[in-house]
């Protein structure tokens, strides 16, 4: 990974003549993150901005804490343009220091606490990062004992701030910033850079600037809102995940919303903060939702909140589920950091079955404008499978801390390859097939492990179910079914689960020639069902 020299701009590789469009039709806000922040705090000090672990924050005291961590940015050294990484768990803290950040003009890293030591200093090394905030210790593990230890082979590296468990940052008890002493921020610039989840051999890195953030995926949740309320988000991800970039600049800096928040997910907590808390939106990957809903006491919480659900394939039968036990509208997402939303909506069906793949909704040109292509980047016809690619005004800057990631993830007019395979029907509607990487090849034979594991799912002694290819010598791949069992039950072996699957239709050459019987899935940093864990187990 070739380092990012620090302070060095990040260039836009949207045509400026795009930029402006967005900025006259309204999309951006043409105000940096931490003073659209400001404005809520000013208007309405005395409501919650941030609920968590060790309790409430309001507006006004998370302002407090946000000048006291930008003053001490600001004695580090810390200068506009530069990379501040932040590894923090679901708390105020974490809320804080990406506020502060943005305050100072710095650019934000934030990605979760679970990262291992090889990719974490991948990350710092590429991104230029100056300083690391982290927590002292995190369920375990020691994130900052972590950084000290990569330190002399990170030279742009100069401070590791800890921050305790109960999220308290040591430097933040000298003079706050003077709102003067702040600099003035172009929103064009860049504010967070957001890190996949890890499908690939290494996490890439992608930079957004402060209006794609709070404009473009501000308008995302703003098509989610119910009335006239603010949100309450209950977010069951990481926010250092791509989809928990949509909490502090968007929820919070640009709707003013309560972020709703634990330091790491659990299913009976979850279902804890929601009795207690009320969300009006839970967000979280399907695989969170299937474990709370297969607790016992799975309770219907409060009026039913809206299920935004992504980074996954959500399956219509969990669909179905959350609808029935949580009582509101279960929203298929479907996004990632490369810049790329569309959604089902609050009264889109993402149970539909007419069509191939998973339904993904109508994209929004406010958002990000999609357009289905084959490998030479022409449109293909509607109804034919192609290659995903997206541009609007969520669209990132640029890739950062690789070579050849822009090459490879844009087209030299700006558009976001997605590398995923989609549909576009007449309607002008999106499903997701699936990935061109995320195949299995048994035998010169592809093999779609989500198709699969959608099919495993509607078993009846299933509850959980991943799909993933281990090598072989004779046949090149061989798929392999973890399958976690409903309650008491023996999950079936591969002779009795193939004759259910043929039985429903799916071709011979598909079934799964191993089963992995686990008590549920392991889960990665970010939230998704951990194939590399699984395939471990494998032997």
């Amino acid at each position: 990974m070739t380092p990012r020299t620090p302070g060095s701009p990040f260039p836009d590789l949207v045509p400026a003549r795009l930029r402006a469009r967005w900025r006259d039709e309204g999309h951006y806000l043409g105000t940096g993150v931490y003073r659209l922040f400001r404005n809520i705090a000013l208007a309405h000090p005395d409501r919650d901005a941030v609920v968590d672990d060790h309790g409430r924050v309001t507006y006004a005291a998370l302002r407090r804490e946000v000048l006291c961590v930008a003053g001490a940015l600001m004695d580090l050294g810390v200068r506009p343009g530069e990379v501040v990484a932040v590894q923090l768990p679901g708390q105020a803290a974490a809320v804080a220091t990406e506020l502060a950040v943005a305050a100072v003009g710095a650019v934000a890293l934030p990605f979760p606490v679970g990262r291992g030591a090889s990719e974490v200093e991948a990350l710092l090394r590429g991104s230029g990062a100056v300083i690391l905030v982290a927590a002292t210790e995190h369920r375990g593990r020691s994130p900052v004992r972590t950084a000290e230890g990569l330190r002399p082979r990170l030279p742009d590296l100069r401070w590791v701030v800890g921050v305790d468990v109960r999220g308290r940052f040591p430097s933040a008890t000298g003079a706050p910033a003077q709102e003067s002493d702040l600099p003035e921020v172009d929103a064009s610039s860049a504010a967070r850079i957001l890190v996949s989840s890890g499908s690939e051999a290494r996490p890439t890195m992608v930079a957004y600037s402060h209006d794609a953030l709070a404009g473009g995926r501000g308008n995302f949740m703003a098509s989610l809102r119910l009335g006239t309320d603010p949100f309450r988000a209950h977010f069951l991800v990481p926010l250092g995940s791509a989809f928990g970039s949509n909490a502090t600049s968007v929820v919070l800096a640009r709707h003013g919303g309560t972020l709703l928040l634990n330091d790491h997910f659990d299913a009976e907590r979850a279902l804890a903060t929601i009795g207690e808390h009320g969300p009006t939106h839970v967000l979280g990957v399907p695989t969170m939702i299937r474990m709370m809903l297969d607790l016992d006491r799975c309770p219907r919480p409060g009026d039913g909140a809206v299920l935004v659900l992504g980074g996954a394939p959500l399956e219509p039968d969990t669909a179905r589920r959350a609808r029935k036990v949580f009582g509101g509208p279960v929203v298929n997402l479907y996004g990632s950091a490369d810049g790329v939303n569309c959604h089902t909506g609050l009264d889109g069906d993402p149970c539909d079955e007419s069509g191939p793949g998973r339904p993904a909704g109508r994209p929004d040109p406010g958002v990000a404008s999609i357009r289905v292509v084959d490998a030479d980047g022409r449109d293909v016809a509607a109804g034919a499978t192609g290659e995903i690619v997206a541009l609007g005004p969520m669209t990132p800057l640029c890739h950062i801390g690789g070579e050849g990631g822009d090459e490879h993830h844009r087209t030299a007019d700006g558009w976001v390859r997605t590398g995923d395979l989609g549909v576009l029907d007449d309607r002008g509607l999106l499903r997701v097939v699936g990935r061109l990487k995320d195949v299995v090849i048994r035998g010169g034979a592809n093999i779609s492990p989500v198709e699969v594991e959608a099919a495993v799912r509607a078993h009846p002694v299933v509850a959980d179910a991943c799909c993933f290819g281990i090598p072989d010598p004779l046949m090149g791949e061989r798929l392999v079914a973890a399958l976690v069992p409903r309650d008491g039950t023996e999950p079936p072996d591969v002779a009795a689960l193939a004759a259910y699957l043929r039985e429903g239709g799916l071709d011979a050459f598909k079934c799964p020639e191993r089963i992995l019987r686990v008590d549920r899935l392991p889960l990665t940093a970010a939230g998704k069902v951990d194939r590399d864990a699984l395939r471990a187990l494998v032997g």
